[in-house]
């Protein structure tokens, strides 16, 4: 099969369209042929070495993925071959023509294979963060960093909980956050005051997704650290007393995949691809990822 691999650590350049053996399945696994294939910040960081899950050189990459299962494993009763699914990629290897998904749902009927491919890691990351933050109706939840895919999923996962939500993103992202039913604020000087503005005793809860150093503002905006939550600040989590979100040390969301179908299916849940690429162009995708103010998600389209 043809499949995107890295051999050294770097920028989109190290990205190479490689043949590999097919995978098949071991028990609880299924085999998809891929269809199409989200990119995600983690992606991004595990190619360029600065994050890393212990996996050798050469690696491939990708997590986020949607296709349809034509193998199944020992012991797996909740899909069979033919249905359309998407999930995490086992070993992060979704950028590929085959694919093995432990943790998977079936996509609902009126998601696309784009769509769903977007869906798994900003689900499972935000569904994981909301519940860690206690948020439920009647919350005021600030996100910092809320147009991106995480943060998009974040918003429209708490307002359905009936929560309150601000949100943080760029000036031409604002009405966005409007549809999604957040009270939009823009980055920069004076953003703590714009929050206050709307939320003037300040805010129960805060989600860090977008990093940019501000924990400290956002303690003060939540009266305290174990308020705050952020899956991008490491070293200002630790400086703060702020916690960093891992679903390897904290425990996984990935039930989020199969709840979010009611949402999908209501029309209260919407994220949105901004571009695709095909698997060839996998160096471009990740530069986009990097440095454009994306909305919603990047994917991969094959077949």
């Amino acid at each position: 099969m043809r499949a995107a691999q890295f051999r050294e650590f770097g920028g989109p350049e190290v990205l190479t369209i490689v043949d590999l053996p097919d995978p098949h399945p071991g028990p609880g696994q299924v085999r998809i042929v891929v269809r199409a294939v989200g990119i995600s910040a983690t992606d991004t960081k595990v190619r360029a070495g600065t994050v890393s899950f212990g996996a050798e050189l050469p690696q491939t990459t990708g997590r986020d993925v949607a296709g349809v299962v034509d193998e199944v494993g020992e012991g797996v009763t909740d899909v069979t071959v033919g249905d359309r699914v998407f999930g995490i990629s086992d070993d992060g290897a979704a950028a590929a023509e085959l694919a093995l998904l432990t943790f998977r749902a079936v996509i609902p009927r009126s998601l696309g294979f784009v769509d769903a491919a977007g869906l798994p890691v900003a689900l499972e990351t935000a569904t994981r963060v909301i519940d860690q933050l206690g948020v439920t109706g009647g919350t005021t939840l600030f996100v910092n960093g809320a147009s991106g895919g995480i943060g998009s999923t974040a918003v429209q996962l708490a307002v359905a909980r009936g929560a309150r939500v601000i949100g943080a993103a760029g000036a031409a992202n604002q009405n966005y956050l409007r549809l999604l039913g957040a009270q939009p604020v823009t980055y920069g000087d004076g953003m703590v005051d714009r929050v206050r503005a709307l939320a003037p005793e300040g805010v129960d809860v805060a989600f860090d997704v977008a990093g940019n150093g501000i924990l400290p503002e956002l303690v003060g905006l939540a009266g305290d650290a174990r308020n705050v939550v952020t899956i991008a600040d490491v070293e200002g989590a630790r400086e703060h007393g702020v916690h960093f979100s891992n679903g390897f040390v904290d425990g996984h969301g990935f039930r989020s995949l199969a709840d979010v179908g009611e949402l999908i299916e209501a029309g209260r849940f919407w994220l949105p691809v901004d571009r695709t690429f095909p698997l060839e162009r996998i160096a471009e995708a990740h530069r986009a990822s990097e440095n454009a103010h994306v909305r919603g998600r990047l994917a991969l389209v094959l077949g």
